[in-house]
This record gives C-alpha cells, sequence and structure tokens, in this order.
C-alpha cells in the first residue's frame, strides 16, 4: 500500500486525452438480453408494441446499458472493444485497484436502433488520505455517448482508485 504517492507532471499531462471514437450498436437483441440479465420484467424492454404504447419509438435501452460496442479484429482491444490506439491511462506503479463507483447522466432517449460514438477521456486525477494515513490515487475515467445526432446521450464517469 501506498503510503506516499504524488501526481507527477507526466501523469497531470494526460488529463483531457481523448480515445479515438468507437461505435456501440443499440439492439432488440442486446435490450432484450440486458433486461433479462438483470431481471427487468417490464414489457416496455422486451414487446415493441408496448414499448411504443408507453411512448417510446422502440424498445428502450434499460438504464447503464447503451448499446454493445463493435469489435473489428487487429483494430479492436480483445475483452471490452475499445479502438487499439485508445490509452488514456497513467502509469503509476500502485499494486491495487478498487472500483470507485460510476455515475451516469442521461440527456437523450437511447432505444434499439441507435448508434452511438463513444469518447473516453481521463478526466480527473486526485489524491486522498485515509483516516489510517494511506494515500489513495483516484482517477475519473470520463465515457460520452453520442447520438447519430450529434447529440450527447449519456455521460458516464467511472472512478478508478489505486493505493
Amino acid at each position: 500500500m501506498a503510503e506516499s504517492f504524488e501526481i507527477t507532471d507526466e501523469m497531470k499531462a494526460r488529463v483531457g486525452v481523448e480515445s479515438p471514437p468507437w461505435t456501440f450498436e443499440v439492439t432488440t437483441t442486446g435490450v432484450r438480453a440486458f433486461a433479462r440479465g438483470v431481471g427487468y420484467t417490464d414489457p416496455v424492454y422486451y414487446d415493441i408494441e408496448a414499448a411504443r404504447k408507453a411512448g417510446y419509438r422502440n424498445l428502450p435501452a434499460p438504464p447503464t446499458f447503451h448499446g454493445t460496442p463493435i469489435y473489428i479484429p487487429g483494430k479492436s482491444e480483445e475483452t471490452f472493444s475499445t479502438p487499439l490506439e485508445c490509452d488514456i491511462t497513467v502509469d503509476h506503479g500502485l499494486p491495487n485497484t478498487i472500483d470507485g463507483g460510476k455515475v451516469t447522466e442521461y440527456y437523450e432517449q437511447i432505444c434499439a436502433g441507435d448508434t452511438l460514438t463513444c469518447v473516453t477521456k481521463l478526466a480527473s486525477l486526485d489524491l486522498k488520505v485515509t483516516g489510517s494515513g494511506i494515500t489513495m490515487f483516484i482517477q475519473t475515467i470520463e465515457f460520452k455517448f453520442t447520438n447519430e445526432d450529434g447529440k450527447v446521450a449519456v455521460i458516464d464517469r467511472l472512478k478508478v482508485i489505486n493505493h
């Protein structure tokens, strides 16, 4: 565990660096599978007619589901399908990682049939000292999803804590 840790100028220079854009498809199959997987039973996630009666143009994306990233062999990372040249990370040398949570802000309705473009960036770097004197390094990573009309549909902010 890090008892002392500093954010270097090299690390600070990474703040604001953006990934290349990557594409997510929101499909009826994806909406249904996600909704079923998390236990949603509302018919709007399964039945297009029920969704339209509820005011949606198609099956609505359940909360936190922004589609499936398109995987392209040789151009996409194997696990998350991010672009291979997507390097927004910071070298810190700390051995332990904790999920610091995620905040999602919605701006536009997301429905099956939508195609979203995501750009990821390192939004901020912070240090917090615990009550026991351990320094925690906190990175905030922002995922901005824009719809096919060029409007920001959703922004996720993920905190990654290292110590």
